[in-house]
Protein backbone atom coordinates (compact mmCIF):
# COMPACT_ATOMS: atom_id res chain seq x y z
CA UNK A 1 0.00 0.00 0.00
CA UNK A 2 2.90 2.44 0.03
CA UNK A 3 2.47 5.32 -1.92
CA UNK A 4 5.33 6.66 -3.65
CA UNK A 5 5.27 10.28 -2.71
CA UNK A 6 7.25 13.34 -4.45
CA UNK A 7 7.27 16.44 -5.82
CA UNK A 8 6.23 19.28 -4.40
CA UNK A 9 3.50 19.14 -1.35
CA UNK A 10 3.38 23.04 -0.62
CA UNK A 11 2.03 23.53 3.23
CA UNK A 12 -0.83 25.91 2.71
CA UNK A 13 -2.05 28.19 4.94
CA UNK A 14 -5.56 27.99 6.60
CA UNK A 15 -6.80 31.53 5.55
CA UNK A 16 -8.85 33.42 8.63
CA UNK A 17 -11.39 36.40 8.62
CA UNK A 18 -10.21 39.54 10.80
CA UNK A 19 -11.85 38.07 13.58
CA UNK A 20 -10.21 35.24 13.51
CA UNK A 21 -12.98 32.65 12.50
CA UNK A 22 -11.56 30.47 9.35
CA UNK A 23 -12.31 31.38 5.81
CA UNK A 24 -12.60 28.10 3.48
CA UNK A 25 -13.35 30.24 0.26
CA UNK A 26 -10.35 31.78 0.41
CA UNK A 27 -8.21 28.71 1.90
CA UNK A 28 -9.89 26.86 -1.58
CA UNK A 29 -9.19 29.39 -3.63
CA UNK A 30 -5.60 29.81 -2.68
CA UNK A 31 -5.24 25.97 -2.80
CA UNK A 32 -6.93 25.81 -6.35
CA UNK A 33 -3.77 28.23 -7.52
CA UNK A 34 -1.73 25.89 -5.93
CA UNK A 35 -2.86 23.41 -7.45
CA UNK A 36 -2.48 24.47 -11.15
CA UNK A 37 0.96 25.06 -10.20
CA UNK A 38 1.77 21.56 -10.96
CA UNK A 39 1.85 20.76 -7.72
CA UNK A 40 1.96 16.74 -6.36
CA UNK A 41 0.12 17.40 -2.88
CA UNK A 42 -1.29 19.64 -0.40
CA UNK A 43 -0.80 19.37 3.32
CA UNK A 44 -3.40 21.34 5.22
CA UNK A 45 -3.10 22.20 9.24
CA UNK A 46 0.89 21.80 9.22
CA UNK A 47 2.28 24.30 11.66
CA UNK A 48 1.96 27.15 8.92
CA UNK A 49 -1.95 26.05 8.65
CA UNK A 50 -2.29 27.37 12.32
CA UNK A 51 -3.33 23.99 13.55
CA UNK A 52 -2.44 23.94 16.98
CA UNK A 53 -4.70 27.42 18.09
CA UNK A 54 -7.96 25.61 16.04
CA UNK A 55 -10.45 23.16 17.62
CA UNK A 56 -10.77 19.86 17.08
CA UNK A 57 -13.89 20.33 15.30
CA UNK A 58 -12.41 22.98 13.26
CA UNK A 59 -9.78 21.19 12.25
CA UNK A 60 -11.47 18.44 11.07
CA UNK A 61 -14.22 21.10 9.20
CA UNK A 62 -11.09 22.31 7.14
CA UNK A 63 -10.48 18.77 6.15
CA UNK A 64 -13.76 17.90 4.84
CA UNK A 65 -14.27 21.22 2.59
CA UNK A 66 -10.62 20.81 0.80
CA UNK A 67 -10.75 16.97 0.49
CA UNK A 68 -14.17 18.25 -2.02
CA UNK A 69 -12.94 20.89 -3.00
CA UNK A 70 -9.38 19.36 -4.24
CA UNK A 71 -11.48 16.39 -5.47
CA UNK A 72 -9.06 14.06 -6.19
CA UNK A 73 -6.53 16.16 -8.28
CA UNK A 74 -3.34 15.59 -6.17
CA UNK A 75 -2.73 14.01 -2.25
CA UNK A 76 -4.44 15.99 0.28
CA UNK A 77 -2.79 15.44 4.04
CA UNK A 78 -3.79 17.10 7.05
CA UNK A 79 -1.15 17.61 10.04
CA UNK A 80 -1.39 15.80 13.17
CA UNK A 81 -0.48 17.88 15.78
CA UNK A 82 -1.72 16.76 19.59
CA UNK A 83 -0.70 16.71 22.73
CA UNK A 84 -2.06 13.12 23.66
CA UNK A 85 -1.49 9.67 22.16
CA UNK A 86 -5.38 9.27 22.10
CA UNK A 87 -6.52 12.48 20.44
CA UNK A 88 -3.55 12.27 17.39
CA UNK A 89 -5.27 8.66 17.24
CA UNK A 90 -8.71 9.38 17.40
CA UNK A 91 -7.70 12.35 14.88
CA UNK A 92 -6.06 10.47 12.42
CA UNK A 93 -9.02 8.09 12.64
CA UNK A 94 -11.48 10.69 11.57
CA UNK A 95 -9.39 12.65 8.92
CA UNK A 96 -9.37 8.60 7.04
CA UNK A 97 -12.87 8.97 7.26
CA UNK A 98 -13.48 12.03 5.51
CA UNK A 99 -11.39 11.15 2.73
CA UNK A 100 -7.60 12.89 3.51
CA UNK A 101 -5.24 10.62 1.81
CA UNK A 102 -2.70 10.50 4.17
CA UNK A 103 -1.18 12.84 6.93
CA UNK A 104 2.08 14.54 8.51
CA UNK A 105 2.52 12.88 11.81
CA UNK A 106 4.51 15.67 14.26
CA UNK A 107 5.76 14.19 18.02
CA UNK A 108 3.54 14.96 20.52
CA UNK A 109 3.07 18.81 21.56
CA UNK A 110 4.33 20.47 24.17
CA UNK A 111 6.55 17.41 25.37
CA UNK A 112 10.38 16.68 24.37
CA UNK A 113 9.66 12.95 25.02
CA UNK A 114 12.62 10.24 25.67
CA UNK A 115 13.32 8.11 22.33
CA UNK A 116 11.77 5.49 23.49
CA UNK A 117 8.22 7.39 24.20
CA UNK A 118 8.53 9.17 20.76
CA UNK A 119 9.10 6.09 19.31
CA UNK A 120 5.52 4.28 21.13
CA UNK A 121 3.81 7.40 19.66
CA UNK A 122 4.34 7.59 16.54
CA UNK A 123 4.04 3.18 16.23
CA UNK A 124 0.47 3.63 18.53
CA UNK A 125 -0.78 6.39 16.14
CA UNK A 126 0.49 4.23 12.81
CA UNK A 127 -1.39 0.97 13.94
CA UNK A 128 -4.77 2.75 14.43
CA UNK A 129 -4.80 3.84 10.92
CA UNK A 130 -4.16 2.66 7.50
CA UNK A 131 -3.75 6.04 6.17
CA UNK A 132 0.11 6.45 5.09
CA UNK A 133 2.20 8.93 6.97
CA UNK A 134 4.73 11.57 6.68
CA UNK A 135 6.80 11.89 9.93
CA UNK A 136 7.73 15.72 10.46
CA UNK A 137 11.40 15.86 11.70
CA UNK A 138 11.57 19.11 12.98
CA UNK A 139 13.49 19.34 16.22
CA UNK A 140 14.64 23.22 16.37
CA UNK A 141 10.58 23.88 16.80
CA UNK A 142 9.26 20.84 18.52
CA UNK A 143 12.40 20.10 20.80
CA UNK A 144 11.84 15.82 19.58
CA UNK A 145 14.89 14.91 17.47
CA UNK A 146 14.25 11.95 15.01
CA UNK A 147 17.55 10.66 14.27
CA UNK A 148 18.20 8.54 11.03
CA UNK A 149 18.56 5.51 13.75
CA UNK A 150 15.13 5.70 14.94
CA UNK A 151 14.03 5.51 11.57
CA UNK A 152 15.87 2.34 10.75
CA UNK A 153 13.30 1.75 13.67
CA UNK A 154 10.47 2.31 12.59
CA UNK A 155 10.54 1.15 9.05
CA UNK A 156 8.90 -1.80 10.24
CA UNK A 157 5.52 -0.13 10.11
CA UNK A 158 4.62 -0.36 6.28
CA UNK A 159 2.08 3.06 6.87
CA UNK A 160 5.48 5.16 7.59
CA UNK A 161 5.90 6.04 3.82
CA UNK A 162 7.61 9.39 4.04
CA UNK A 163 9.72 11.96 6.17
CA UNK A 164 10.03 15.67 6.46
CA UNK A 165 13.67 16.66 7.33
CA UNK A 166 14.11 19.54 9.37
CA UNK A 167 16.67 19.67 11.53
CA UNK A 168 18.42 22.29 9.12
CA UNK A 169 21.38 19.81 8.63
CA UNK A 170 21.45 19.14 4.79
CA UNK A 171 23.93 16.22 6.34
CA UNK A 172 20.73 14.38 7.55
CA UNK A 173 19.95 13.87 3.73
CA UNK A 174 22.81 11.87 3.08
CA UNK A 175 22.57 9.99 7.08
CA UNK A 176 19.59 8.57 5.94
CA UNK A 177 20.05 7.82 2.89
CA UNK A 178 22.96 5.29 4.47
CA UNK A 179 20.87 4.54 7.02
CA UNK A 180 17.60 3.46 6.01
CA UNK A 181 18.06 3.56 2.15
CA UNK A 182 15.24 3.62 -0.34
CA UNK A 183 12.62 2.82 2.54
CA UNK A 184 10.99 5.97 3.32
CA UNK A 185 10.20 9.28 0.69
CA UNK A 186 12.39 11.81 1.76
CA UNK A 187 11.06 15.43 1.74
CA UNK A 188 12.95 18.31 2.88
CA UNK A 189 11.11 20.74 4.73
CA UNK A 190 13.47 23.60 4.61
CA UNK A 191 12.88 26.57 2.12
CA UNK A 192 16.52 27.40 1.56
CA UNK A 193 18.04 24.04 1.89
CA UNK A 194 15.72 22.88 -0.71
CA UNK A 195 19.01 22.94 -3.58
CA UNK A 196 21.50 21.75 -1.12
CA UNK A 197 19.07 18.80 -0.12
CA UNK A 198 18.17 18.21 -3.79
CA UNK A 199 21.57 17.63 -4.51
CA UNK A 200 22.24 14.59 -1.97
CA UNK A 201 18.94 13.24 -3.27
CA UNK A 202 15.27 14.00 -1.66
CA UNK A 203 12.21 13.52 -3.25
CA UNK A 204 10.12 15.78 -2.50
CA UNK A 205 9.82 19.44 -0.45
CA UNK A 206 7.04 20.31 1.91
CA UNK A 207 7.57 23.93 0.84
CA UNK A 208 6.44 26.98 3.25
CA UNK A 209 7.02 30.52 1.40
CA UNK A 210 6.57 29.23 -2.00
CA UNK A 211 2.89 29.38 -1.62
CA UNK A 212 3.07 32.91 -2.43
CA UNK A 213 5.16 32.31 -5.48
CA UNK A 214 3.68 29.07 -6.40
CA UNK A 215 5.26 29.16 -9.97
CA UNK A 216 8.75 30.14 -9.27
CA UNK A 217 8.24 27.08 -6.12
CA UNK A 218 7.76 24.68 -9.18
CA UNK A 219 9.63 26.15 -12.10
CA UNK A 220 12.79 25.57 -9.28
CA UNK A 221 12.12 21.96 -7.99
CA UNK A 222 11.22 20.95 -11.90
CA UNK A 223 14.96 22.81 -13.13
CA UNK A 224 16.43 20.78 -9.90
CA UNK A 225 15.09 17.27 -10.71
CA UNK A 226 16.33 18.13 -14.37
CA UNK A 227 19.81 18.70 -13.28
CA UNK A 228 19.68 22.11 -14.86
CA UNK A 229 21.70 23.69 -12.00
CA UNK A 230 22.80 26.56 -13.33
CA UNK A 231 19.63 28.08 -13.99
CA UNK A 232 18.12 26.53 -10.77
CA UNK A 233 21.37 28.68 -8.95
CA UNK A 234 20.02 31.30 -10.31
CA UNK A 235 16.16 31.43 -9.46
CA UNK A 236 17.35 30.03 -5.98
CA UNK A 237 19.49 33.18 -5.28
CA UNK A 238 16.05 35.57 -5.85
CA UNK A 239 14.19 33.52 -3.65
CA UNK A 240 16.64 32.95 -1.04
CA UNK A 241 15.64 36.17 0.77
CA UNK A 242 11.79 35.19 0.48
CA UNK A 243 12.30 31.63 1.56
CA UNK A 244 13.91 32.76 5.02
CA UNK A 245 10.65 33.99 5.91
CA UNK A 246 9.95 30.29 6.60
CA UNK A 247 12.67 30.31 9.33
CA UNK A 248 11.47 32.62 11.83
CA UNK A 249 9.47 32.17 14.56
CA UNK A 250 7.15 34.10 13.67
CA UNK A 251 6.62 32.49 10.00
CA UNK A 252 3.07 31.92 10.06
CA UNK A 253 2.48 35.81 10.10
CA UNK A 254 5.30 36.41 7.50
CA UNK A 255 4.47 33.94 5.13
CA UNK A 256 0.68 34.99 5.17
CA UNK A 257 1.61 38.56 4.84
CA UNK A 258 3.76 37.32 1.83
CA UNK A 259 0.26 35.42 0.58
CA UNK A 260 -1.37 39.02 1.01
CA UNK A 261 0.92 40.77 -0.71
CA UNK A 262 1.19 38.68 -3.74
CA UNK A 263 -2.97 38.79 -4.01
CA UNK A 264 -3.44 34.88 -3.00
CA UNK A 265 -5.08 35.75 0.55
CA UNK A 266 -4.69 37.91 3.77
CA UNK A 267 -2.57 38.12 6.02
CA UNK A 268 -4.95 37.83 8.88
CA UNK A 269 -3.92 35.01 11.78
CA UNK A 270 -5.70 33.15 14.71
CA UNK A 271 -4.72 34.61 18.10
CA UNK A 272 -2.42 34.22 20.11
CA UNK A 273 -0.67 35.39 17.35
CA UNK A 274 -1.34 38.68 16.19
CA UNK A 275 -0.47 40.25 12.72
CA UNK A 276 2.78 41.99 12.03
CA UNK A 277 3.52 45.95 13.20
CA UNK A 278 5.73 48.67 13.06
CA UNK A 279 9.04 48.63 12.06
CA UNK A 280 9.52 44.32 11.77
CA UNK A 281 6.58 44.66 9.13
CA UNK A 282 8.29 46.77 7.32
CA UNK A 283 11.27 44.97 7.05
CA UNK A 284 9.05 41.83 6.01
CA UNK A 285 7.10 44.02 3.33
CA UNK A 286 10.80 45.38 1.71
CA UNK A 287 12.02 41.86 1.47
CA UNK A 288 8.57 40.37 -0.40
CA UNK A 289 8.09 44.20 -2.86
CA UNK A 290 12.10 43.73 -3.37
CA UNK A 291 11.41 40.21 -4.45
CA UNK A 292 7.70 41.16 -6.29
CA UNK A 293 9.89 43.82 -7.98
CA UNK A 294 13.18 41.39 -9.14
CA UNK A 295 10.70 38.62 -9.53
CA UNK A 296 11.98 36.48 -13.11
CA UNK A 297 10.20 36.06 -16.11
CA UNK A 298 9.50 32.41 -15.94
CA UNK A 299 9.01 30.51 -19.13
CA UNK A 300 5.26 30.19 -20.98
CA UNK A 301 4.26 32.22 -17.36
CA UNK A 302 0.47 32.38 -17.24
CA UNK A 303 -1.61 34.87 -15.36
CA UNK A 304 -3.46 33.71 -12.55
CA UNK A 305 -7.09 33.24 -12.68
CA UNK A 306 -7.45 32.56 -9.27
CA UNK A 307 -5.46 35.49 -7.80
CA UNK A 308 -8.14 37.83 -5.07
CA UNK A 309 -7.47 41.36 -4.58
CA UNK A 310 -5.61 41.75 -1.38
CA UNK A 311 -7.25 42.82 2.41
CA UNK A 312 -6.81 46.12 3.49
Amino acid sequence: MKPHWTGVFPAITTQMNKSGTIDLDATARHAEVLIASGVSGLVFLGSLGENQPMTGDEKRLVIEAMVKVVSGRVQVLSGVAETSTAEAVRYVRDVGKLGADGVMLMPSMLYKGAPDETLAFFRTVAKSTGLPIMIYNNPISYANDITPEMFAKLADQKNFVALKESSGDPRRITELHNTVGGRYSIFTGVDDLVMESSIMGIDGWVAGSGIAFPAENQHLWNLMRAGRWDEARTLYRWFQPLMKLDTNTRFVQYIKLAVQECGLGSEWVRAPRHVLKGEERKGVLKIIHDGLAARPKLPRAKANPFAIKPAM
